[in-house]
Parts: structure tokens; C-alpha cells; sequence
């Protein structure tokens, strides 16, 4: 019974097993029938070509008999009667009539057998019949008649009409056991192709089975298995390296996600104990107007904390969207700049730390970026609010535009703070990734500012980079495509 698997919608689909399996049957029969009709058309034309070719023979030979022994009965009647006894299975008559239509000598009972009408008209005299002619004797077997003139020798010389015959009745009934073994030989080899098809079919889906296999045993909990490139065939190989590719990309994002529910449960867990602790103890007796206005405050700072994780967590779920694109316009960059800096200069200033914009090589340059004006200076913002909360008094904030090598704009962000140690560097844009919270005084960071930038690159095709060096500082570039 033929294996069929349902799809999602529910309609029947031939297995791979199986679909081989038919091609294969169906291939091999289409051979197997070719072949046994060639072999059956050639033996046939081979058979009549040779019937032919000895009634031609025999036609030569009568003529040469004729011309050479015209008078010599003997040798005519042995020729005609007595020759005919090799040829147990295939019987030859020959038959001689004179230029009177009158029968001069014949095979014995061919009168009955082949009679003188039935012959075709004669081959010309120096003409020797290529092909013999098919016509059915009085009892009913096959013959092949050919019909020539030749010419008498001596004195009483004269036009002389030969007729051949051959009895192929026994060439019709090999012809016919020949079918029959062939037609055995098909349906056998048929029945031996389909064994061998499903055979074939079965081994070849072997590494298809254990790599399903394999497969199943793939969980959430196991992500770390791999399928491997060595051990299968080639037309394999690249299906098991895009699949492995894939589960690194899965288990990348689990983890990832793994990890930013618990950083997502830890953030939002001390807002709200904070919370929860005023809360009980302000109820925990009666308290003054002015108490309660205190906690209400107090409350009102947590609220905005959470508020402003949640926003950014928003934000960051709307830009790994796959639907997420950016309005893009061209501007130029410096403008943004110093928006971004008057802003940050009350803040700036209370720190005692100085910003600036930091004059390119040549300031005459023509800097146009293609990019969401708004997401640029949401990215430039965090980066600048970054870097005045990790710079100590006294220290300055310089942001600066320029033009790489490769005709990108290159947007970046420079301070003498306290820089990064080297070992965190690859991780500052994970989402709640914090290096250490002595580095601060101020640690109300959410720890999604970075991660925020980063997205908004990935928006743009762009990239961020980040060079520091512990207690010197850090400079965070912004690359936007030209």
C-alpha cells in the first residue's frame, strides 16, 4: 500500500519513499519496454532479411544451373526436390515453368501447397528480388514467395519463370514463444524493479530518517545539539548547515530572551517592592498631610522609572519588528548636533562638565545623511546622557561628524570619564546590561539606553562602535550609510 502523509490542509501527499520509488518503476519499465520491442522488431527483420536473402541465393543459383545445364534434369530436380531436406523446419519449394506458363519440374507437393497464381510478378533477368512476398498457403501456413525470370542455355534455350517458396511457419511460432518470453522477462523485470526501486528508495532516505530522528530530540531544553555536516551525504550537507545555522540563531534568541525576562522580572521587581514597602508603611498608622505627600512623590519617581522602561521596551519590540521601517529624509546632521547639545547644557553644566561640538577637519564639508531625523536624535540623546552620567566634574563631552574612508557619515560621541573595562565592551548593548554600578553616583539607568542605539542603527542599516579605555574615557561612533 502506497505510504501517504496529510498535510496541513489536509490533502494527500506521496512520500518521498514512494514518489522515488514510482519514478524508478516507471523508468526501469520504460526501458524494459523499449528494449524488448527492439529486441523483438530486430530479431523479426533479421529473420525475414535472411529468409530473403536465401530465396535471392537460391534464384542465383537455379539461374546459373539454367544457363550452365539447361538439358541436366539430375542436377535441377536434385536442386529443386532433393535439397529441401536440410531445411526440416524452414521447407523450401521451388517450382520451374516454361515460357508457356507450363510446369516444367516442382518440389513435390507444392501444386497443393503454393499454387502458380499466388506468386508475385517476376523479377526482371538480370534483376535479383530484394524482398520477398508474404501470402498464406492453401493449409494455411505463412510463406514467402519470390519470383524471378532467368535465362535458359543452348540450342533449345529460352525464358524461364522460377518461383520460391518458404514455409516460415515455424519462425512465426518461435516469433510468437519469443513474445512470450519477453513479456515474462518484462513483467519480472517490472516486479524486479519496483522491490529494487523501494529498496534503493528506503536505503537513499535512510540519512533523511536519522537526521529526522535527531531532529525530534531537538527541545528547549536541548537546543545545543547540532546536526553536524560530516556524516551526510552531500545533497544533505547544506540542508544540516542551514538547519544548525538556524538553531544557533534560536538558541542565541532563547538565551536572549531567556535572560531578558530575568532582567525584565529584576527591573521591574525593585520599583514595585519600593512601592509595595512605602505603601505598608505609611498605612501601617495614621500620618500627616504632608507624609503622605512625601510618599506620593516618592511614588510618583518609581512610576516614571517604570514608565520609562516600559517605553523603551516598547520601543525596542517596534524596531525588531520585521513590519518596522524608518522614515528617511535627508539633513544635514550638524544642525541636529547642536539641538542635541543646547538640550544637554543645563544638565552639562550643573556637573560642571563641558559640551561641545567638535570642529572636523574641514567644516566647509557638505554632511548630508539619509535617516529618520527623529530616531537620530533619540540615538544621539542616550549617548550623550550616557556619557555625562560616566563623567566626573570638571571632564568634558565632545560630539563631532565626519566622513569615512568608504563615503559613510560617521556620527560619534567622545568623553574623558571613567571609561569601560575591555571585557565589557561586547556586551553594552544588551538590553539591562549594567558594568557595574559603582561606576556611577547616578543609577537610576535603566540599561536599555545602549540597546535603544543600537536598534536604531540596525534601522538604518548602520552601524555603532565603541573604542575606551579604563579611567581615559569613551568614544561611541554611529556609522550611517551613504
Amino acid at each position: 500500500m502506497i505510504e501517504k502523509v496529510q498535510d496541513n490542509k489536509g490533502r494527500g501527499a506521496w512520500s518521498i519513499k514512494w514518489r522515488l520509488t514510482v519514478l524508478y518503476f516507471v523508468s526501469a519499465f520504460g526501458i524494459l519496454l523499449i528494449s524488448t520491442v527492439i529486441l523483438y522488431w530486430v530479431l523479426a527483420k533479421r529473420l525475414v532479411k535472411e529468409d530473403g536473402q536465401f530465396l535471392a541465393a537460391k534464384i542465383g543459383l537455379l539461374r546459373e544451373i539454367l544457363k550452365e545445364e539447361p538439358n541436366n534434369q539430375d542436377v535441377l530436380r536434385e536442386e529443386i526436390e532433393w535439397e529441401r531436406a536440410p531445411f526440416r523446419l524452414a521447407k523450401y519449394y521451388a517450382r520451374i515453368l516454361g515460357p508457356s506458363g507450363n510446369i516444367i519440374i516442382e518440389t513435390g507437393k507444392m501444386r497443393s501447397i503454393a499454387p502458380v497464381g499466388i506468386f508475385p510478378k517476376p523479377a526482371g533477368l538480370s534483376e535479383i528480388p530484394s524482398r520477398a512476398t508474404r501470402r498464406k498457403s492453401t493449409n494455411g501456413h505463412n510463406l514467402l514467395l519470390m519470383t524471378a525470370l532467368a535465362k535458359a542455355g543452348g540450342p533449345n534455350g529460352g525464358i524461364r519463370v522460377l518461383q520460391l517458396a518458404l514455409d516460415i511457419s515455424h519462425e512465426d511460432e518461435l516469433i510468437f514463444d519469443y513474445r512470450k518470453q519477453l513479456v515474462i522477462v518484462l513483467l519480472v523485470g517490472i516486479l524486479l524493479s519496483a522491490g529494487i526501486g523501494i529498496f534503493i528508495a528506503g536505503k537513499g532516505l535512510k540519512p533523511v530518517e536519522k537526521m529526522t530522528r535527531t531532529i525530534q530530540h531537538i527541545s528547549a531544553h536541548q537546543l545545543h545539539r547540532r546536526l553536524g555536516q560530516s556524516d551526510w551525504p552531500l545533497e544533505l550537507n547544506d540542508l544540516a548547515g542551514a538547519f544548525d545555522g538556524m538553531l544557533d540563531r534560536l538558541e542565541d534568541s532563547f538565551n536572549r530572551l531567556s535572560q531578558f525576562s530575568a532582567d525584565l522580572a529584576h527591573e521591574l521587581r525593585t520599583p514595585i517592592n519600593n512601592l509595595i514597602g512605602e505603601t505598608e508603611v505609611t498605612l501601617s498608622r495614621e500620618r500627616m498631610p504632608g507624609e503622605y505627600r512625601e510618599v506620593l512623590e516618592s511614588s510618583l519617581e518609581e512610576y516614571s522609572r517604570l514608565s520609562h522602561v516600559i517605553e523603551s521596551l516598547l520601543f525596542l519590540a517596534r524596531a525588531e519588528s520585521p513590519e518596522a521601517n524608518v522614515e528617511k529624509k535627508k539633513f544635514d546632521p550638524r544642525k541636529e548636533i547642536e539641538d542635541v547639545i543646547e538640550f544637554y547644557e543645563v544638565m552639562a553644566d550643573d556637573k560642571g562638565v563641558k559640551i561641545s561640538f567638535a570642529q572636523t577637519s574641514n567644516p566647509d564639508s557638505d554632511f548630508v545623511l539619509n535617516a529618520d531625523p527623529t530616531l537620530f536624535r533619540h540615538a544621539l540623546s542616550n549617548l550623550v546622557s550616557n556619557a555625562l552620567r560616566y563623567t566626573s566634574d570638571g571632564g568634558k563631552v565632545d560630539i563631532g561628524v565626519s566622513r569615512s574612508s568608504t563615503g559613510r557619515v560617521d556620527v560619534w560621541v567622545e568623553d574623558n570619564g571613567i571609561g569601560i573595562e575591555h571585557e565589557h565592551v561586547a556586551r553594552i548593548f544588551d538590553r539591562f546590561y549594567r558594568v557595574d554600578s559603582s561606576r556611577s553616583e547616578n543609577k537610576s539607568g535603566s540599561g536599555l539606553g545602549l540597546a535603544i542605539v543600537k536598534s536604531i542603527m540596525q534601522l538604518h542599516r548602520g552601524s555603532v562602535s565603541v573604542e575606551s579605555e579604563p579611567g581615559k574615557g569613551t568614544k561611541v561612533t554611529l556609522s550611517f550609510p551613504s
